[in-house]
Formats: C-alpha cells, sequence, structure tokens
C-alpha cells in the first residue's frame, strides 16, 4: 500500500556555509526519502534557511548591506552545495518569507487564544560593543551544571545541561569577545507546562523516537514541570515583529520550525495542492531528521505548537549524533572543520555518501570521519568489489550483448532478489549501515562467481563464446542487482548501470527482474580510487 509521507531536515543557518557535521543529516534524510520513492510511495523533502537571528544582523551590520542580500548570497550557496551533494529538496525555502511570516501570526494567534502567553521582565546578557541582547547560541562560557569549557548560552554539549545564557560562567560573546552585561528587558513566556500532560505522553508513544531519546526527555525535562518558553526578543533584532507586541521579536526558534510548514505551503502554491493534505490529514506521515543538540526543540516546543495551532504531529523524528573527524570534535584549529564546498573541491560527494551510509544505524550515536578508514573502505567496497563487477566483464560482451536466457548461477541472482526485503527493512530502519553490510556481501558473492568464470580467459577461446556471454551475463545482472539496492544512496552509479544495459533503475522491485536479450552499451568508468593525498588536500588548512 503507497504511503505519504513528508520529510523535513533540519534548517540550516543562513550565517554559514554548509559544513560535513550538517551534510551527515542532509545525507542521512535524501537517502531514506529516496528509499521510499524506489519502494512506490509519494514522499515530499523539504527544507528552507533558517535566516532570523543576532547574528545575522550583526554580519550585515557589519558588511553595511541589507539582510536580505546576504540571505540570497547564502541561500544559492546552500543550494549549489546540497544539489552538488546529490541531496534532492523538492522545495528549498526561506524562513524570512511572506508564507513563513503569515503562518506566524496563525500559531501565535492560537497560542494566545488558549490563554498561554505571559509578560515579565528578563535580565539578559547584552554586548556593549554592538548594542544588541545576545541570542543563546552567542555566548560561550562553562556550564554551570558539569564545568565543561566553551558550551553554549543554552545547551552543555558535554552533558545535555539546558540553562538560561546568565547562568553560564566566565561568558564571552562570540560576536565581539566582549564579556555581556546584565540588562533587564520585558519578554513574552509561553506557559509550556499546561502542556505537559499531552507532550509527556507524544514522546513515550512507542516508535515515536528512538528509545534513549524518549528516555533522556523523560529524565532531564519531564520528570519535573516544564520551564516557561521564552518566546520573544526586544529590538534590535532580525526577525519577525510580533503583531500585538510592537518592538518585539519572535525568538529564532518560533519562526524556524513553522518553516517547515511554510515551505510545504510554497511547494503546494506551485503544484497546485491543499496544505492540509500534508499538514493536517492524519493519513501523512511527517518525519522530522534532526541532529542530537536540537532535540530539546523539536520535542518538546515544536509539538505543542503544532497541537494548539491545529496541525498533524509529527509521526517520527530521527535523531542522529555529531560528527567528529580522526576521533576529534570539529575544529578550526585542527583543520577538521570543513565545508561542504571544500570536499566537493577535492573528492567525489558520492564517496562520502557512501561512508555516512555505512557508518550510521538506528542508534543516537556519534559517526567518526576517520581518512584511513574512508581511503580503505571506499576503495574495497565500491572500487573493488562494485565497480570491478562491471569493468571485469562489460567489454567482452558490447558486440553480442546479454543472453536471450538465464544462464546457471548457483541461485546467485535468486538469492540476491530474496535478500531485497531484509535490505528494505534495513533501509526504513534507517539502519543504513546495516544495509551496506548486506549489499557488499551480494557483491562479495558476485565477485567470487567472476574469479570462477574467467571471463578474461574465456575471450581467448572463440569456441567459448557462449559461456563467455553466459558468464559476463550473470555478472552484468548481478551488478545491476547491486545498484538497485545502492541508488538511495549512490544515485549517479544507478543512472550509470542503467545507461550500460539499456534499463533504467526506478523501482526496488527491478533487483528481482534479470535484464535479458539487450544490448550493452560501451563501457563508460564508474569510479576511481580515492587517494590519502586528496583528503589530505581537503583536511590540509582549516576552512575560514
Amino acid at each position: 500500500m503507497s504511503r505519504r509521507l513528508l520529510v523535513t531536515a533540519a534548517l540550516p543557518y543562513a550565517n554559514g556555509p554548509i559544513h560535513l557535521g550538517h551534510v551527515v543529516e542532509y545525507v542521512q534524510a535524501d537517502i531514506w526519502v529516496r528509499f521510499q520513492r524506489l519502494r512506490g510511495h509519494r514522499c515530499l523533502f523539504v527544507c528552507a534557511d533558517d535566516t532570523h537571528g543576532t547574528a545575522m544582523m550583526i554580519r550585515a551590520r557589519q558588511a553595511g548591506r541589507p539582510e536580505t542580500e546576504l540571505l540570497a548570497e547564502m541561500s544559492a550557496e546552500h543550494q549549489r552545495d546540497f544539489r552538488d551533494l546529490g541531496v534532492a529538496f523538492d522545495h528549498y525555502g526561506s524562513t524570512h518569507s511572506a508564507a513563513n511570516r503569515s503562518l506566524c501570526h496563525e500559531f501565535w494567534a492560537a497560542i494566545r487564544a488558549a490563554g498561554l502567553v505571559e509578560e515579565r521582565r528578563v535580565t539578559q546578557l547584552f554586548d556593549p560593543r554592538e548594542g544588541t541582547f545576545l541570542a543563546d547560541r552567542f555566548v560561550r562560557g562553562t556550564c554551570p551544571r558539569c564545568g565543561a569549557r566553551d558550551q553554549y548560552g543554552d545547551t552543555c554539549e558535554k552533558c545535555g545541561a539546558t540553562y538560561a545564557p546568565a547562568d553560564l560562567k566566565d561568558p564571552v560573546s562570540v560576536l565581539s569577545g566582549a564579556a555581556p552585561e546584565l540588562r533587564e528587558a520585558p519578554h513574552l513566556f509561553v506557559r509550556i507546562r499546561d502542556l505537559q500532560p499531552f507532550l509527556e505522553e507524544f514522546t513515550q508513544t512507542p516508535g515515536r523516537l528512538q528509545p534513549e531519546v524518549a528516555n533522556y526527555l523523560q529524565g532531564a525535562f519531564l520528570g519535573e514541570p516544564l520551564w516557561d518558553w521564552d518566546v520573544s526578543r526586544p529590538a534590535p533584532y532580525f526577525g519577525f515583529e510580533i503583531p500585538d507586541a510592537p518592538g518585539h521579536y519572535w525568538y529564532v526558534w518560533f519562526d524556524a520550525p513553522i518553516g517547515y510548514v511554510a515551505a510545504t505551503q510554497e511547494w503546494c502554491a506551485r503544484h497546485g495542492e491543499p496544505l492540509a493534505a500534508w499538514w493536517k490529514d492524519p493519513a501523512t506521515e511527517i518525519h522530522h531528521f534532526l541532529g542530537k543538540d536540537i532535540i530539546y526543540f523539536h520535542c518538546l516546543f515544536w509539538p505543542a505548537m503544532l497541537k494548539l495551532a491545529g496541525y498533524a504531529l509529527p509521526h517520527r523524528l530521527h535523531v542522529h549524533g555529531f560528527l567528529t573527524v580522526q576521533g576529534e570534535k570539529m575544529s578550526k584549529s585542527r583543520g577538521t572543520f570543513v565545508t561542504a564546498r571544500r570536499w566537493l573541491d577535492h573528492v567525489d560527494p558520492a564517496y562520502l555518501r557512501y561512508f555516512y551510509a555505512s557508518k550510521l544505524g538506528e542508534r543516537v550515536e556519534d559517526l567518526d570521519l576517520s581518512l584511513d578508514e574512508f581511503v580503505a573502505k571506499v576503495n574495497s567496497d565500491l572500487v573493488g568489489k562494485v565497480a570491478n563487477l562491471a569493468s571485469r566483464t562489460a567489454r567482452f560482451v558490447e558486440r553480442s550483448g546479454l543472453a536471450s536466457a538465464w544462464p546457471a548461477d548457483g541461485g546467485l541472482f535468486a538469492q540476491g532478489a530474496a535478500a531485497g526485503a531484509e535490505i528494505a527493512a534495513a533501509y526504513e530502519a534507517r539502519d543504513t549501515a546495516r544495509a551496506m553490510r548486506l549489499v557488499m556481501a551480494l557483491a562479495d558473492r558476485a565477485n567470487e562467481f567472476v574469479e570462477r568464470a574467467e571471463p578474461w580467459t574465456l575471450r581467448k577461446d572463440p569456441a567459448r563464446a557462449p559461456d563467455l556471454q553466459a558468464a559476463c551475463t550473470v555478472a552484468l545482472n548481478l551488478f545491476w542487482q547491486v545498484s538497485v539496492y545502492l541508488a538511495p544512496v549512490l544515485p549517479n552509479l544507478a543512472a550509470q548501470a542503467g545507461r550500460l544495459l539499456g534499463r533504467p533503475i526506478r523501482r526496488w522491485e527491478d533487483a528481482a527482474e534479470p535484464c535479458l536479450g539487450g544490448a550493452v552499451a560501451p563501457f563508460e568508468h564508474l569510479m576511481r580510487r580515492v587517494e590519502r593525498a586528496q583528503l589530505e588536500a581537503v583536511f590540509g588548512a582549516a576552512d575560514p
């Protein structure tokens, strides 16, 4: 039965480029979307730039340019990087849009109508050099709970604690390096604790979250009354002004998730579909992909907003861990903070997609990019196992084509077809590491067949031409089968396999239907070995 799926990835901030840590999430979501489409499901994949906040305002001020000009430039850069990485959104929007402003008004009116908004004065950190109050993420200091240094103003990456920026020890403004001052200003709060029973049910519903995420939320937040949510910031601030509170702006975490709905609405307007079909119909599954650092906002505030405004709740939130490089946190000083563009300038993005896929599982675990492991895995799996199946056989049958009847193969193709259900289950569960292991096991068996058949020997004897054609037909069909199973991860390889055998890969079921009797196109090079020097060029210096 066909499913209707709406998939989102967290919105990248418009104040900076896409980096390799971001790419983990976007590739993971893109792979899942491509898999669902191969399975015949309807899947809409949306994203947008997260545009508002103090950092963008300061950057525009320092550049002497309007924020909108900087946003347009960064949007173009982000979309170019996503395209070149093979991440194919159906629509890419911006939180600084008319659609998002209108929806923010709608959500706010619903929260106001529920009687959950209160005003109170707040003591907040203020940057005396830049003349602005500091958003949580633009203060760094020592965690008040565990003592970890260089932590954000709202969340500790080491112990997971959340706190007010004023609670940080030894705070420093990220914008200017100045020591912030405490100043008072009125803020608007949402009494989120009134929705605590609903949020407990939402987060603890089996299947909604990974068990470790549900347990974390219960232990860290839901075991005691929730803090009220501070949803406003005083001027100056780049964002949407709150209509019934002049001089106050919605905090970026209010309008950012609404951007998921706005991006969908913009897509619907272009395609003549109602927004309600995607955001209010219980038949639609809404899936959010996000990092573990933004669990708090997506699993507590966002579902509360959706419920109050009458929108559908997420069917599943898929949380992933952080990326480390050579076992270390990404760092500019160590040369391990690398933008997507820097990678694209030196290394095939297909290799990064495969490496990430081979490491991502169902659990919320950090992923390490080890350079030696990367080189070994790419060269062994993609070049030595997959590409070699075609490169060692395709040229031998360019003239004769594929056999018209299925040759004896010892049951290899049938075994590969039977493995499709298990591979699909791994993809569905986002356990792409397991899916890749299963696919590579098929590639191993296929290569063992080629070694036994020795087509390079058969081609020397014209009398063995039928045997050569049979052996190459088996090998190329096993290559085709593996390419179908790898299509969500390596769409370019799938396209090459389709051109080689004259049959585009369009359905998951293609893996169970051999190509017979057709011509074999002239072989085009599939993949080259990656060299350690290419990675050293990527990580040789920090990106600015």
